[in-house]
């Protein structure tokens, strides 16, 4: 029914199309005809015009009317006799019947060779995909994802999986010998870390992920950011490039420590791009962008594809020139670590930071922290009339977001420029 739905219309309007087509080249014939018809009327006025001068000139001769009557008559009927020879030579080509009729033929061939190429390249049938069903079936997608243990034994047979690295005859001797000891020893924290990092050296990903599971265990509460943010990053690694329901487990965690986290938030985005929610993904990866430092491993991931996220999720955008990535500004670590530089190399190293950040605010805007956090900095470095005017700008552009314009004044503030 679907299908009718569309076909039906579709087809009316080519129908409809190409009627007003074929009309044309009718009308088109007829036009020339009447033109044709019409083209004796100028021959019959010059030869009308032609015997009045010859009329004048013999009325001249018996003087029944005057040299400069007779002048302005000439100048008269030459004007209209020039007037009906142009007319004259304007004349429309009629084109030949045969072409007529070619273009008339090829207007339904043209419909039945448009039908033929989207019943190949189109979606025909294709049923309508409202967006909370898009949502509804990414939602069921992610929550129907293979576990851990089914995408690490998936990838363990992959053809395209790369061969794990022959180690040395020694190095082989002490890793399994490490890996009979932790059998014994399960508490051994090191060891087991040890373990994880010989494991993913040596290409052995699922082994890794499973020692470094454990010594994230061993650790409780206490464990540290880094210990299960290389967790993550091992088991995605693992499960060949799919973020699991466990991974992703496993950075929800990392961002409750930490959201700023530029791994975790690389993984989480990855996983909403493998379950329909590409929009998700540009919304992560664009701020991601933003505060990552250019030399950062996922940059240049990123700046390949957020172009072709954007126009997935339907926004403008426009990616910050390469040396303004990353540039968020210095932030509050960074400036308390300033303020035990000395003066020169304190402002050097805050003023390079503002820099990249007022560039990528000129070049592609940004959120009002980000304005905020300029202002400030622009303020510690006594740059006040800079800070003045793009305090200046912010209320403009932050004129209808009450909330974040509050936080740019705030600053603005607290840099002294806001009056």
């Amino acid at each position: 029914m679907d299908l009718w739905l569309f076909l039906l219309p579709a087809g009316a309007m080519a129908l409809l199309v190409g009627g007003l087509i074929a009309l044309g080249f009718l009308r088109g014939a007829e036009a020339r005809e009447d033109a044709a018809t019409a083209g004796d009327a100028p021959k019959r006025e010059m030869q009308v015009y032609t015997a009045q001068l010859r009329e004048i000139e013999r009325d001249l001769a018996r003087g029944t009317v005057s040299a400069e009557e007779a002048g302005r008559l000439r100048t008269e009927i030459g004007r209209r006799l020039l007037e009906a020879d142009r007319a004259e030579r304007v004349t429309i080509a009629r084109a030949p019947a045969s072409m007529r009729r070619l273009g008339l033929a090829f207007i339904p061939l043209s419909l039945v060779i448009a039908a033929l190429v989207y019943w190949q390249a189109g979606a025909p049938g294709y049923a309508d995909m409202p967006l909370a069903q898009r949502h509804a079936e990414a939602a069921a997608q992610r929550a129907a994802r293979p576990s851990q243990a089914e995408l690490e034994a998936a990838w363990a047979v992959n053809p395209q999986r790369p061969p794990e690295v022959e180690p040395d005859g020694e190095f082989a001797a002490l890793l399994a010998r490490l890996r009979e000891v932790l059998e014994t020893r399960p508490l051994d924290l090191e060891g087991h870390r040890l373990l994880a990092r010989n494991e993913a050296n040596v290409g052995n990903l699922a082994a890794a992920a499973a020692a470094q599971a454990r010594v994230v265990e061993l650790q409780g509460a206490e464990v540290p950011l880094a210990d299960q943010v290389m967790l993550a990053e091992l088991m995605v690694l693992a499960a060949g490039g799919v973020v699991s329901p466990e991974a992703e487990q496993v950075l929800e965690r990392v961002l409750r420590s930490d959201p700023t986290n530029g791994l975790a938030r690389y993984y989480t985005g990855l996983m909403f791009a493998q379950t329909g929610r590409p929009d998700l993904t540009f919304r992560l990866w664009r701020g991601l962008l933003d505060d990552s430092r250019p030399d950062a491993p996922w940059v240049p991931h990123l700046r390949a594809t957020l172009p072709d996220l954007a126009q997935i999720a339907g926004v403008r955008y426009q990616l910050p020139p390469p040396e303004a990535a990353g540039a968020r500004g210095p932030s509050a670590a960074d400036m308390q670590a300033a303020m035990e530089l000395e003066p020169e190399e304190r402002a050097a190293m805050i003023g390079g930071m503002v820099e990249g950040l007022a560039a990528r605010l000129g070049a592609s805007g940004g959120p009002a922290e980000d304005w905020a956090r300029l202002i400030a900095a622009l303020g510690v470095l006594g740059e006040h009339d800079r800070a003045r005017a793009i305090w200046a700008e912010a209320q403009r552009l932050f004129a209808d977001q009450p909330e974040g314009l509050a936080r740019i004044q705030a600053a603005a503030a607290g840099a002294g420029v806001a009056n």
